[in-house]
């Protein structure tokens, strides 16, 4: 699925999202709030991890889709859990520089020794209600789209 998210004002770069999750209601919501402000990007949705890599390599019917400027990761996805795709995406010379930000569930200190021991660029635990996740989706937003310059290939 890829919703482009138009804003009203002037953009010099477009930039690629890749949202990798499997609730229906968190996909909702990350669009909501993407779509809101005065950055233009154009956001992607994948729901297992097969697919995520698939995405990311342009394999098959995503042979067209551009790169990705940041991955949103959740860790716990149907088919290949986010800490392989994570693992694979930082083996991989041509994606390794893609910013990579993990959201799920998961406490667990095990999961978040492993994400940072693979690279990933943050660690976060999605809050379970609903007006703290609009709010920490909010902040992620500002901070990576208006204030971190992002690679550019």
């Amino acid at each position: 699925m890829s919703v482009e998210t138009p804003t009203e004002s002037a953009v010099e770069d477009e930039l690629n999202i890749l949202l990798v999750e499997d609730n229906p209601a968190d996909i909702r919501l990350m669009l909501e709030i993407f779509r809101e402000g005065e950055m233009a990007n154009d956001f992607h949705v994948v729901t297992d991890g097969v697919e995520a890599l698939r995405f990311l390599r342009k394999d098959g019917e995503y042979s067209g889709k551009p790169r990705p400027d940041l991955v949103f990761l959740d860790l716990n996805l149907p088919r290949k859990h986010g800490r392989e795709v994570l693992r694979e995406m930082k083996a991989d010379e041509d994606l390794c520089r893609i910013p990579v930000i993990v959201m799920t569930s998961s406490e667990a200190e095990e999961d978040i020794a492993d994400v940072y021991q693979n690279s990933a660029s943050c660690y976060i635990t999605k809050p379970v209600d609903l007006e703290e996740f609009m709010s920490l989706a909010a902040v992620l937003k500002k901070f990576w789209l208006s204030v971190v310059k992002l690679p550019k290939d």
